[in-house]
């Protein structure tokens, strides 16, 4: 009786540990996230981009905030939510009568492991806004960067 007991406790501890070790490696990997900061967003001063992947690389992007919106088609280096990636970035800063520009261009975002999120890219003016000082010239190529912390969903 001894032995049929120590074999069934041997029996569900192992069958415990199998059961751990499947739900571990099958835990699947999330495909949406939730970047929050400053210039996201479109360029907006605070604001905040929502991407989902539609396949393992590619993402769409679209996002707004604090008087700005914007959109991305984004390629990501590796098959996962949280790689740096390659993005294509519609920015429209300001509305109506505080608009001051439209850009188009492309960025490198790099996302750490965890939740930190940078890029820095180069956009070239589609529109300047109402919003655009009279004495200063509207360029022809300008520098696009933001900052802020990313959450998967």
């Amino acid at each position: 009786m001894k032995n049929i007991l120590t074999l069934l406790a041997i029996s569900l501890l192992l069958v415990g540990f199998a059961t751990a070790q499947v739900k571990t490696t099958q835990t699947e990997e999330k495909k949406n996230s939730l970047t929050i900061g400053i210039l996201q967003g479109g360029g907006a001063l605070i604001g905040a981009d929502f991407e989902f992947l539609v396949s393992d690389k590619i993402g769409l992007q679209i996002g707004g905030g604090l008087v700005a919106y914007g959109a991305g088609l984004n390629y990501h280096l590796k098959p996962s939510v949280r790689s740096s990636f390659l993005s294509l970035q519609y920015w429209h800063q300001g509305v109506n009568e505080t608009h001051t520009q439209t850009l188009v261009g492309a960025n490198y975002c790099y996302r750490g492991k965890k939740w930190f999120s940078c890029q820095i890219g180069f956009g070239f003016p589609l529109e300047k806004g109402v919003a655009w000082p009279d004495d200063i010239d509207h360029p022809s190529f300008m520098l696009t960067y933001a900052i802020g912390r990313y959450f998967t969903l």
